[in-house]
């Protein structure tokens, strides 16, 4: 017992004469000189001490700005951190489903193992001494991680394990993140203190391609391209092309576009940027917008026939409007015709969408809707800009049956049949449908709704087939017309090919040419 507190003693008398060496060192000792003293001892104790230490600086640079590599790493240690830390912090996180991300607390440690390799995380904390900089204060502690592990392990840990650990924490930020459903500011609103080009809410769109009302063939087809596009950033780069891909959507209103948009960005789990081309004024404004999206996003220009007079500019402009419109703007808008301000060209959104500058940024999807794709310029919607051209097309029978599933909870019934021949005659929309299959009070069954809606097919049906019989009735009385108008015009040229003849003063006017005789010398008709 007498040999332990000895042992003890010692002990505490050698670790407080070490610590006072090192105050005297430290404070005392010439500076130019401790660089070298240091370096030569951490080579010393290298011999006995085989393990090497990498350090990620919570803060960087000269503005102080925050490491994205130590953010990065505080999220991929958080579910450890939880798991096996006893002294944890909260760190609240902007823009994410967790808005409170736990983590270790200062000179807390967890364990990693990559490859079969084991490896330490530690945080640790700094005071500063003093404020160096009175402008750019600096923070009351410098925190950041450090990494332990192995020498022998170098090469490994150095390359592929931090390159995992940095990817594998941007993944979980991302999954994370809560996703944006945004749109651009005017122009005119860009400047000033924490102004944005964009303005967001949170994207809480519950479309999904389970309740897409799509033939599933057509949805497996769109869900794998949408795949093999989020795997092809390699791919991209060893063709030499941009990591985009555009998609046209086309067809008839009510038939799903902006279900189908919803859909795919909460199946890539990536952020919408509804452009409005109204509100750009030329293509430069366009071109910084472009550069203002992230990564992970759809990029989306609704009802693009309708968002700017691009279809014609390879052709001739349009004859100005008379003076009287111009002298009364108010006649023009009552016609439903605005006059936009924006001077954005179709070489300039061909450039946003296939030109240099979509290759600013990564991993992005564009999408154009219209319900009239044959007014879009060729140019605009060729192979390599809308790269995949999708038609969203009338309830057919698969579609229908999403949808009872949907709003009825139903697989089959007596009645699927009759609606099945009906959809077969009639083109009716996937928001029509729906709206028919929806319960409108608590004492609607599933079979009310079906009733419903075989109603409202026959009520289609009928109203589809007046239709078709007055454009027939006005098809041919336009024909008709157009006889007449003819006939008309073959009337004036035969009597203005009717020849004059004047002889001894007296004028013979002959109307039926094959019928005329010549005048005879005397001057008598014949």
């Amino acid at each position: 017992m007498m040999m332990m507190g000895e042992t003890w003693s010692q002990l505490g008398s050698l670790i407080a004469t070490a610590m006072f060496l090192w105050a005297m060192f430290d404070k005392y000792f010439p500076y130019q000189l401790r660089g070298p003293i240091l370096t030569y001892s951490k080579k010393l104790a290298s011999f006995v001490y085989p393990y090497i230490q990498i350090k990620f600086q919570e803060f960087t640079g000269e503005y102080l700005k925050r490491n994205e590599a130590y953010a990065a790493i505080e999220t991929y240690l958080s579910n450890k951190s939880s798991a096996e830390a006893r002294s944890l912090k909260a760190v609240v996180v902007r823009d994410s489903n967790q808005p409170v991300q736990l983590s270790m607390d200062e000179n807390e440690e967890v364990t990693d193992e990559f490859e079969g390799i084991k490896v330490w995380w530690t945080a640790k904390s700094i005071t500063p001494r003093t404020q160096s900089n009175p402008f750019y204060p600096e923070t009351e502690e410098k925190r950041y991680y450090k990494l332990t592990f192995h020498k022998s392990h170098r090469e490994i840990l150095c390359g592929k394990y931090i390159n995992h650990v940095l990817q594998e924490g941007k993944a979980i930020t991302v999954r994370n993140r809560q996703r944006k459903l945004c749109i651009n500011n005017p122009s005119q609103n860009w400047g000033g203190y924490k102004s944005r080009k964009w303005s967001h809410v949170t994207f809480e769109h519950p479309a999904s391609f389970d309740t897409l009302a799509m033939e599933s063939k057509k949805k497996e087809e769109i869900i794998n391209d949408l795949i093999k596009f989020s795997q092809g950033k390699e791919y991209y780069a060893k063709i030499g092309k941009a990591w985009k891909r555009g998609y046209l959507l086309y067809g008839p209103p009510g038939t799903g576009k902006s279900s189908m948009i919803a859909a795919m960005a909460n199946f890539m789990n990536y952020d919408i940027y509804d452009l409005e081309l109204t509100t750009v004024k030329d293509n430069t404004e366009l071109r910084r917008l472009l550069i203002e999206t992230t990564s992970k996003s759809i990029i989306v220009i609704e009802d693009i026939d309708c968002s700017l007079d691009l279809t014609g500019q390879r052709k001739k402009k349009k004859e100005q409007v008379n003076d009287e419109e111009k002298k009364d703007p108010a006649s023009k808008m009552a016609k439903g015709e605005e006059e936009s301000n924006s001077k954005v060209t179709l070489s300039g959104l061909l450039n946003f969408i296939d030109g240099l500058w979509s290759a600013c940024g990564g991993e992005r999807i564009i999408v154009f809707t219209t319900n009239y794709v044959e007014k879009l310029d060729p140019a605009l919607i060729r192979r390599g800009r809308m790269d995949k051209h999708i038609e969203m097309s009338y309830c057919g029978f698969e579609a229908f049956k999403v949808l009872a599933k949907n709003y009825l909870n139903i697989d089959s019934h007596p009645l699927f049949m009759t609606i099945g021949h009906l959809l077969e005659e009639t083109n009716i929309t996937p928001a029509d449908v729906a709206e028919n299959l929806m319960p409108k009070s608590l004492y609607d069954d599933a079979e009310t709704c079906l009733k419903k809606l075989i109603e409202a097919i026959k009520t289609a049906k009928e109203e589809a087939i007046k239709k078709a019989e007055e454009e027939a009735r006005l098809k041919a009385e336009k024909e008709e017309k157009e006889k007449q108008e003819t006939t008309q015009e073959d009337v004036k040229v035969d009597e203005s090919s009717a020849k004059e003849v004047k002889e001894n003063g007296v004028e013979v006017v002959i109307e039926d040419k094959t019928l005329a005789k010549e005048i005879n010398e005397n001057g008598v008709t014949a």
